[in-house]
């Protein structure tokens, strides 16, 4: 009988430490979940800076392009215009 009681005892004991492994990894899961959150919002952060820094960088090269040259109004009208057309085009892709 006393070997069976062992045998038992020591399907316990790894039982326990099963359970205690598991807690311990779910434990890791858990803070591997919030970190991996924590990084797609910075990462989501840093993309938005990003796209909104293009966007100045665009829209400065486009003031210093119109500021160099010599044309006429008319041709500085049409660029004004075909710029007007390309916001109104980002506006409808940004509203979908």
């Amino acid at each position: 009988m006393s070997v069976i009681a062992q045998k038992l005892d020591q399907v316990l004991d790894r039982t326990q430490k099963l359970v205690e492994l598991a807690k311990a990894l779910q434990e890791h899961n858990d803070l591997l979940n919030l970190e991996n959150q924590s990084l797609q919002v910075a990462l989501n952060t840093s993309e938005t800076k990003r796209k909104e820094l293009e966007e100045k960088l665009r829209v400065l090269k486009l003031a210093k392009s119109l500021e160099g040259t010599s044309e006429k109004t008319l041709d500085i009208k049409k660029k004004i215009n075909e710029f007007v057309r390309e916001i109104d085009k980002c506006i409808v892709l940004l509203k979908k």
